[in-house]
């Protein structure tokens, strides 16, 4: 299920490491097999092989990692807070959770949702995963066990934003076609509070100490909503866009750092990994890529 997408350098094909004068009288290729460490940083074994290139900056198992699964167009994806594991959904209406490290298992999918997932967030300390779907509801599931144990009904049309509160009580907001924004207690069965708005709500959020909503909206219809992300020191900011690429912004000098290719349709949500230079893409050609940066 999982591929794993290997980089073609350019150059003379991949030659073994002659004998010491001949290594030393001509100048090595750029990616020729040189020998590795053996066990522990001893001695190698005979004829043991690793391939040049440029040094790595991450935990992941290669330097690109392809996540395939999906059965349609993939919306969203995030990682937990603890950096480990990662979850995704989109029009196939599941939600997929995957190891980051490794092979990049699909290690569980949550099925309940009857439309297609737009948003997924998790809560703080990553115990709870909030979905908001085209079903009308938001789904509170437990993500260490996967099971659904709140949905949240009381929108009138497709919700496409939620977002939980980053402290105090469990607070999640949540936007919808419907023009309204609600505000909900997850230990409460109704909505705490409803805001109308004029035209669809399209994205929400609390503010740092969320005692207020902040939300987005259009008066006219869209083909695609494009989220972009924060890194976690905030020096970079990175987008997806329908032209196929995922772009990466320096937030001080307003460059392009990045514009990373691979996806073979919209790139609809990009993430941050939370301790590593890795970063995370999802796309409408149902696949997810995690890639480490500089």
């Amino acid at each position: 299920m999982i591929e794993q997408q290997k980089r073609k350098g350019p150059g003379p094909e991949l030659a073994l490491v002659a004998t010491a004068t001949a290594a030393a009288a001509a100048k090595r290729p750029r990616h020729e097999l040189l020998l590795g460490p053996g066990p522990a940083g001893g001695q190698p074994p005979p004829g043991a092989l690793l391939q040049a290139g440029p040094p790595r900056c991450s935990s992941l198992q290669a330097p690109i990692m392809l996540l395939s699964g999906h059965e349609g167009e993939v919306y969203c994806c995030k990682f937990h807070p603890n950096g480990a594991t990662l979850a995704s959904a989109g029009f196939d209406r599941l939600i997929l959770l995957w190891h980051v490290y490794g092979d990049c298992d699909n290690y569980a999918t949550l099925k309940g949702h009857s439309g297609a997932v737009m948003e997924l967030h998790y809560n703080t300390d990553g115990s709870m995963l909030f979905s908001a779907s085209t079903d009308k509801t938001v789904a509170v599931w437990d993500s260490e066990t996967g099971e659904r144990v709140k949905r949240l009904k009381g929108h009138t049309s497709f919700v496409n934003s939620c977002y939980p509160a980053r402290r105090g009580p469990q607070l999640v907001c949540t936007g919808s076609d419907d023009g309204t924004v609600k505000l909900w207690d997850i230990r409460k069965k109704a909505a705490v509070q409803t805001f109308q708005n004029t035209y669809q709500v399209l994205a929400v959020t609390f503010n740092d100490t969320s005692d207020q909503i902040i939300s987005g909206g259009i008066d006219n219809d869209i083909k695609n909503l494009l989220r972009c992300s924060w890194s976690p020191d905030g020096s970079k900011i990175a987008g997806g866009s329908a032209d196929r690429f995922v772009y990466v912004w320096d937030t001080t000098s307003r460059r392009i750092l990045y514009k990373l290719p691979g996806h073979a349709g919209s790139v609809n949500e990009v993430a941050f990994h939370p301790e590593e230079p890795i970063i995370l893409s999802a796309s409408s050609d149902k696949r997810l890529y995690m890639g480490e940066i500089q």
